[in-house]
C-alpha cells in the first residue's frame, strides 16, 4: 500500500506584505505571548518566594520590584494573546512602564545595590539573561511594525 503525497502546496497571497505578516510578524507575537507567561511564572514564583517563604529578607523593595514586573508582564501578555484595538494599547503602555522601570533600576542599582536587591530588573536584568531589558523592546517594535497595527485595527489597512 503506497500513498503518494503530491508536490508541496504553494500558498498564494494578494500582497508582499499580506506574506511577510503570515510568515513573519505574526509569528514573532506568538513568540511573544509565550515568552511573556514564561518570564511572569518566573519573576512571580520568585517574588512570592520571597516575600512568604523567606525569614531573612530585609529589604522588600526587590520584592515588591519583582512582583510589579511580573504584573506588567503578565498585562503585556494580554495584547500578545489577543488581537484587539485596546489589547494593544494596554501592551503598548505596560511595555512603555516595563522598559522604563527596567532602564530606572537597572542603573539605581549600580549606584545603590543594596536599595534595589536582587529584583528581576537589577544590573538591566542580568539574572534573567538580559531578558528585561531586550524584550520589552522587541515587544514594541513588534507592536508598532504597520502590519501589526493594521492586524490590531489600530492603523487602516493600505490597499494593494
Amino acid at each position: 500500500m503506497s500513498s503518494k503525497s503530491g508536490p508541496p502546496v504553494e500558498i498564494q497571497y494578494a500582497s508582499k506584505s499580506e506574506a511577510l505578516w503570515a510568515n513573519v510578524v505574526s509569528p514573532a507575537g506568538y513568540v511573544l505571548a509565550v515568552s511573556y507567561p514564561i518570564l511572569a511564572i518566573s519573576t512571580g514564583a520568585r517574588a512570592i518566594f520571597q516575600l512568604f517563604f523567606r525569614s531573612d529578607i530585609e529589604n522588600y523593595l526587590a520584592v515588591y520590584l519583582s512582583a510589579f514586573a511580573a504584573l506588567c508582564y503578565l498585562t503585556a501578555t494580554i495584547g500578545f494573546a489577543y488581537r484587539r484595538r485596546w489589547t494593544w494599547w494596554l501592551s503598548v503602555v505596560a511595555l512603555g512602564v516595563e522598559s522604563f522601570m527596567t532602564l530606572v533600576v537597572g542603573t539605581w542599582s549600580f549606584i545603590e545595590p543594596d536599595l534595589i536587591g536582587r529584583t528581576v530588573w537589577r544590573h538591566f536584568g542580568e539574572d534573567y539573561g538580559y531578558f528585561p531589558l531586550f524584550q520589552p523592546l522587541f515587544g514594541l517594535v513588534w507592536l508598532f511594525w504597520p502590519l501589526t497595527m493594521e492586524a490590531y485595527g489600530i492603523r487602516r489597512k493600505r490597499s494593494s
